[in-house]
């Protein structure tokens, strides 16, 4: 299975394109940075005015500033523009918003050294889900299965790999019959952002709503309501991806410094800054 989902991963499509807008590409003294806001604890609004972009991925990029003596600018845009825009270079010089690495994007964009390896949750309300178990692959994570699935309305965050995983259980591909696929009524909804397929629950429009590991956390903390759990194809075998920040290809004195940021948080630097944000600090 793992197989099979890195071949989806890869195929993961990036179609929409940027605007053309000035050049930008590290020529002034401003670092210009591309995110998506709506996926705590990496990148979200908040602060007084509730407006400022704050998240690990933001305390990260400015850290880079620092080092190069620049200021950062945030952008938040829809998720599944980011790729585009960092690789037309015309307004963003990097993108930061939790995005996994993919062959696909590879072409477009330089990728950094990977900071943080996700696995992705379902959320849920009520006894919809129940535990399957805990796992043996050494994160003793509390787990459901993906046949637990079958038959709901399931909401995902569109263009993420919470995206690719459903559609690829419900429909299959080349050859892998998903555990989802041919079960009646099982369908998947996507959203703008993973606060709004959860408020969707809620509203009674959908069943379950699955998104990476953190962001699943970070809602079911804020929200007594909802309960959340990893999952998983069997007791050894996790649905896992890894992030990093996307740079375009010309700039390479960016690329290092964010790779030189990243060696000197290292682990722990970065699981400081995820607890921070998850306010459990």
């Amino acid at each position: 299975m793992k197989k099979l989902f890195t071949a989806a991963v890869l195929a993961l499509s990036v179609a929409a394109s940027a605007a053309a807008l000035p050049a930008c590409s590290g020529a002034d003294d401003t670092i210009y940075v591309n995110t998506n806001a709506f996926f705590a604890p990496f990148e979200y609004f908040g602060g007084d005015s509730g407006t400022e972009i704050l998240g690990v991925d933001v305390d990260i990029m400015n850290l880079v500033g620092k080092k190069l003596g620049k200021k950062v600018e945030f952008t938040s845009t829809d998720f599944d523009v980011i790729i585009d825009n960092v690789c037309s270079g015309k307004q963003y010089d990097c993108g930061a918003a939790g995005i996994t690495i993919t062959a696909e994007r590879a072409e477009k964009v330089a990728f950094s050294n990977p900071y943080f390896t996700s696995v992705q949750y379902v959320i849920y309300s009520g006894d919809t889900i129940t535990q399957d178990g805990v796992s043996t692959d050494g994160k003793n994570a509390p787990y459901a299965l993906w046949s637990q699935l079958a038959g709901k309305k399931i909401g995902y965050q569109r263009d993420t790999t919470g995206d690719i995983y459903v559609n690829l259980e419900i429909n299959g591909e080349d050859g892998y019959t998903g555990q989802l696929q041919g079960a009646e009524n099982t369908a998947g909804v996507g959203y703008d952002n993973a606060q709004l397929a959860v408020d969707a629950i809620g509203a009674k429009q959908l069943d379950v709503v699955v998104v990476d590991q953190l962001p699943a956390n970070y809602i079911v903390k804020n929200n007594s309501s909802y309960k959340c759990l990893a999952l998983y194809y069997d007791a050894q075998t996790a649905t896992e991806e890894q992030y990093a920040i996307c740079v375009n290809k010309n700039n390479t004195e960016l690329l290092n410094a964010i790779n030189e940021v990243l060696d000197e948080l290292g682990t722990a630097g970065i699981n400081a800054l995820v607890s921070k944000h998850l306010g459990l600090d």
